[in-house]
């Protein structure tokens, strides 16, 4: 059973900004990222760590964290341009500002999270030496946490995500899947974006026709790649499927965290980063929500099984197919695990470069604790994407759709918002 986060919505008010123009003692691009890395890693144990189960809301909140680090750093020290927040003050503790814009967001989002939240701020304050700079620098943290809050109100993301699968229309229609039978959060493709304009722009092209050779071609890959027994899947396959099966947004902001710190990223760069990466796989679930929820089309574990209706003389049932991992209860068209992907991978390469080496976990990795290098950031989006077809879970095609969409808005995303002042 799907475990729902409980949040509560609500804006409290703070104080106005403070006017001094007393210097800040150590410029921010001198600070290392250590702060924005620490909140990025509690806000994901704050949403339950690899239990948590609200993937989408995870990653709005992702994204409402970041904003709001990095809008409180560019009130202190302008160097890009903010998203929500417009107030300044040079004399504030940047390290204080950042961690309190940080708690405050994930506590109105997560109260119920709120002993393990204030520990963690306690922790991150108490390095922060006391006087007038940490203080203004909290009273500005926590009024460019309520300047996001305040943009995001009323985008009804307290939604009950459980919901009713429209009747089938026929061969190609989306059915219920074992053991998941609803689908989860259809009304997230109505979700107030980060970055896009709208939640069709980037709306993927038709699928391929049931009856065409690509079709054909694409389900007998999954069909035998994907099986839960496959003989054709190698072990190297196996072991990244199973790799990437945890929640993209998840794994691309731990490949965010691994990447700032070895490169060693300053204070205020890494905040921008992780902040138009959690914008871009945001604005990612909504654009490929809305686009399944468009095309509406069935999952492998359905067309294998009913093959025999699709209208296609080069595709064979298999009425007893199961894929290796747990089907989400969603459409396959596109892949939105490759959409995320791709936006993420994107954001990182036109920040840092595309070919960056770096090595990192995996929660559902088997053996547990095993790890993975790449060369590049596209190389692991590829990989992430394939995955989804070894799992079983999606058509080739579907992951391709998936890719180009993020792909897209990963450049939106980076062309369009906090972008560096002239």
């Amino acid at each position: 059973m799907i475990k729902v986060l409980t949040f509560v919505f609500g804006v409290a008010m703070f104080a106005t900004g403070c006017s001094t123009e007393k210097k800040i003692p150590n410029r921010i691009e001198q600070l290392p990222a250590t702060a924005v890395l620490e909140w990025n890693d509690i806000a994901y144990n704050a949403f339950g760590g690899p239990l948590y189960q609200h993937s989408l809301q995870a990653s709005r909140i992702n994204a409402m964290t970041h904003l709001a680090m990095h809008d409180a750093l560019n009130s202190i020290q302008a160097k890009y341009a903010t998203y929500a927040f417009k107030g300044k003050d040079s004399g504030a503790d940047p390290i204080s500002a950042a961690v309190t814009a940080a708690h405050s967001v994930l506590l109105h989002e997560i109260p119920a999270r709120k002993g393990f939240l204030d520990s963690a701020l306690q922790k991150s304050l108490a390095n922060v030496a006391e006087g007038d700079a940490k203080t203004r620098g909290m009273v500005i943290g926590k009024q460019a946490a309520e300047a996001i809050i305040a943009n995001r109100a009323g985008d009804a993301a307290d939604k009950d995500p459980i919901g009713v699968i429209p009747p089938s229309a026929g061969p190609g229609s989306y059915q219920p899947v074992p053991p998941l039978p609803f689908l989860f959060a259809p009304d997230w493709q109505h979700m107030k974006l980060f970055s896009l304009k709208q939640k069709d722009q980037f709306r993927s092209a038709p699928y391929p026709a049931l009856g065409t050779e690509l079709y054909a071609k694409d389900l007998k890959e999954v069909k035998e790649t994907g099986k839960n027994n496959s003989t054709t899947r190698t072990a190297e396959q196996t072991s990244y499927a199973k790799f990437w099966y945890e929640f993209s947004e998840s794994g691309w902001n731990r490949v965010a965290r691994t990447v700032v710190q070895a490169k060693g990223l300053n204070l205020i760069d890494a905040a921008r980063l992780l902040a138009l990466v959690d914008m871009a796989i945001a604005d990612a679930y909504v654009a490929g929500w809305e686009s399944k929820m468009f095309h509406n089309f069935w999952r492998p574990y359905t067309a294998i099984r009913q093959a025999d209706i699709d209208g296609n003389e080069l595709t064979t049932p298999d009425a007893a197919w199961e894929p290796l991992e747990v089907t989400p209860p969603v459409q396959d068209y596109p892949s939105t695990h490759s959409a995320l992907g791709n936006s993420a991978a994107t954001v990182l390469a036109r920040l840092l470069g595309d070919n960056n080496q770096f090595t990192f976990a995996s929660p559902t990795a088997i053996p547990a604790g095993s790890t993975r290098t790449f060369q590049s950031f596209s190389e692991a989006a590829n990989e992430n994407a394939d995955s989804r077809v070894r799992a079983g879970l999606h058509f080739r095609f579907s992951c391709v759709a998936g890719q180009e969409m993020g792909t897209k808005i990963g450049n939106w995303t980076v062309d369009n918002h906090l972008k560096q002042l002239k």
